[in-house]
């Protein structure tokens, strides 16, 4: 994590022009985030596809690679930010708009080798409390995928076991799955 500068308010942080990497706003400093690797990357596409295959078409959620989500005190890019398809903000033409000033109900994060682990369940955790209905951290590293949900205490998940999936989306991934995902060859 790098530390840019302090502002003074959210408001201020959305009036700057975006950065690359990507920045986000979390209590009052500018953090940049690492750009995504190889690994960050595939997952991050499959897991996207996953979703989007089953959500898009029945119109009941949507999963956005790298969204930015500003709301409360924060500006946040999570991994894949999920949105149950009632609570995406089509503008007047029916389109995705530009901003969205809101949570997601699934906030996927997949941590990179330089990444703090607790700055990304911070944010996770900070979904959830704005009504985030789901977080998963994925971990590349040592194959695992932490789940958190509001009110539960996190649950560590390995292997064929069965993920929690958004409410409604009829899909089923495990940690196994996902993990074997890396390998193209």
């Amino acid at each position: 994590m790098t530390f840019i500068t302090s502002i003074n308010s959210l408001e201020e942080f959305l009036k700057r022009p975006e950065t690359k990497p990507v920045c986000e706003y979390i209590e009052g400093k500018i953090v940049e985030k690492p750009m995504p690797k190889g690994k960050h990357s595939r997952l991050q596409l499959k897991i996207c596809n996953q979703i989007n295959q089953v959500g898009e078409n029945q119109k009941i959620a949507y999963a956005f690679p790298e969204l930015r989500c500003s709301f409360g005190t924060r500006s946040i890019v999570p991994d894949i930010a999920v949105f149950a398809w009632p609570r995406i903000p089509f503008d007047e033409d029916q389109e995705v708009p530009n901003d969205f000033l809101l949570p997601p109900d699934w906030a996927i994060e997949i941590l990179s080798p330089e990444q703090s682990s607790n700055r990304v369940i911070g944010n996770i955790l900070y979904c959830l409390e704005h009504g985030c209905q789901l977080g998963w951290l994925i971990d590349p590293g040592d194959r695992s995928i932490l789940v958190f949900q509001p009110g539960q205490q996190p649950k560590l998940c390995q292997g064929n076991q069965p993920l929690p999936i958004l409410n409604r989306l009829d899909l089923v991934l495990n940690a196994e799955q996902i993990f074997a995902w890396l390998k193209m060859g």
